[in-house]
């Protein structure tokens, strides 16, 4: 690694001073050399050292196709000589109509509405809004509770973390969230002993076996946990607007994956009780599943469903809410009848973002890239049988390319290691320091390669993965 130039120490000095970064400790950040990322191509990251890094978060779950793509680019740029911006408020543009219905021909069902917005909470807002007003606009004012699951993550505004609560991040705001009642999510790694004790011979992670949420295990706790919301429902489905869900993987919780059949058994649920359903695929849209997205794994057809992320290829913030003509309809009639849906943001619809977004779903047909993703799924699952052995990794998870590796002091006792150690930070600053970024969520390190990174390029990746963790010395 090149040294730090004097430039590099200017810049780390000010931004010690000035900038607050987003979940991070900012103690231990002002106590540290922050890394400054000034460039990128494909890939890989570019230091202000000129030190180069492989893109192993997609920075943070968004980038699709690589950086410096010329066909986004220069649709960015072709769009840019035209206008930057308008406002979506009483005017419309040819980009974000475009895109619209674009996106609706390759949505599930029935989701024939966009309304944009700019992240991916945001589009969780409006998912919330639109779940309560259409109760509302319908004369049943009473339905406007939500049922979310346990271990959620839906964002960092106030109803974003209501139905997505995290004691870790919101524990200081829980007098803002309003109330949400949470059905459990099966875990294997964390299933209740009644369940385990009931499955004979289930592999429970001990003796260099990991949890696995499609055996006998992830079965009971499936049909466990369904039976749960099933009685909420015929508790509270009178005064519930919707069940929100993460589809196949709930990702900030650690990539938890879903056992096969949940998704659709939620689904079912919900039609029986007359309830709407919200799909989350901010983090699970765009082919990291290895479908387009996620809810195509069980055929299911949400009336709600969220997008962000990955939808402008991870280049500019856009975000976008779609729903079906039946939830869109509650919000139309008569001026007097106060039907509007009064939400908006101003950069809603940026021209810019659309444009990106259209180049980046034109990359999906032209590369085939889905059919790359199946590849890289495969060659992750394959390369990762070598941690199996290690008895500090207590389960390695994955669906597509969405991949978690949790950690643990003793498998066998499932105990943790201590919170203060920082162990997954700690993992994560030795991958630095051999060209891989990755980021931890607690003591899960997360890889979440770029759904374009070519094979040739994660096998380095993944090697060096494997590498640094056998070889850490807590193991």
């Amino acid at each position: 690694m090149n040294q730090p130039s004097a430039d590099s120490r200017r810049l780390a000095a000010l931004d010690r001073e000035h900038v607050w970064h987003p979940f991070t400790p900012m103690l231990q950040w002002r106590q540290s050399d922050p890394l400054i990322i000034a460039g990128a191509e494909g890939c890989e990251l570019i230091d202000t050292d000129g030190n180069r890094y492989l893109d192993g978060v997609s920075s943070l779950w968004c980038n699709v196709h690589g950086h410096t793509v010329p066909q986004i680019d220069g649709a960015i740029r072709d769009q840019l000589a035209a206008v930057a911006h308008t406002t979506l408020l009483g005017m419309a543009s040819p980009p974000s109509i475009e895109l619209a219905a674009r996106l609706c021909r390759i949505a599930p069902g029935a989701l024939n509405k966009v309304f944009y917005s700019d992240a991916g909470a945001a589009a969780v807002e409006v998912a919330l809004k639109m779940a309560v007003g259409y109760w509302h606009h319908n004369g049943h004012g009473e339905r406007n509770r939500f049922i979310g699951f346990g271990g959620a993550y839906h964002g960092d505004t106030t109803g974003a973390m209501s139905v997505g609560f995290s004691d870790l991040f919101h524990r200081p705001f829980a007098s803002m969230v309003f109330p949400t009642t949470y059905a459990p999510l099966p875990d294997p790694c964390r299933e209740p002993r009644e369940v385990r004790d009931a499955v004979a011979g289930a592999a429970t992670g001990a003796d260099g076996v990991w949890p696995s949420e499609d055996g006998a295990l992830g079965r009971a706790l499936r049909d466990r946990c369904l039976g749960q919301l099933k009685r909420l429902l015929e508790e509270q489905g009178k005064h519930t607007a919707a069940v929100v869900i993460e589809p196949i993987v709930q990702g900030a919780a650690g990539i938890i994956c879903q056992p096969q059949g949940f998704l659709r058994g939620v689904h079912d649920l919900a039609r029986e009780h007359g309830t709407l359903l919200i799909a989350d695929e901010v983090a699970t849209g765009f082919g990291r599943t290895g479908t387009m997205f996620a809810c195509a794994h069980e055929r299911v057809e949400p009336d709600i469903m969220c997008l962000g992320k990955g939808l402008s290829g991870g280049y500019l913030p856009l975000a976008a809410t779609l729903a079906t003509d039946r939830v869109e309809q509650a919000f139309c009639g008569e001026l007097a009848e106060r039907r509007t849906l009064y939400h908006g943001h101003t950069f809603t619809g940026n021209a810019l973002g659309c444009a990106a977004a259209m180049a980046s779903l034109d990359l999906f047909e032209s590369s085939h890239l889905l059919e790359h993703v199946a590849g890289s799924a495969r060659i992750i699952a394959e390369r990762l049988e070598a941690l199996r052995p290690c008895p500090h990794v207590l389960d390695v998870r994955q669906r597509g390319i969405m991949v978690g590796i949790e950690f643990c002091r003793d498998r066998a006792a499932r105990e943790p290691f201590d919170f203060s150690k920082r162990t997954g930070s700690e993992l994560c600053l030795a991958l630095r320091c051999e060209g891989v970024i990755l980021r931890p969520l607690g003591d899960v390190i997360v890889l979440m390669p770029i759904p374009a990174m070519p094979h040739e390029m994660l096998q380095r990746m993944l090697d060096t993965v494997v590498r640094i963790i056998l070889a850490w010395p807590s193991a």
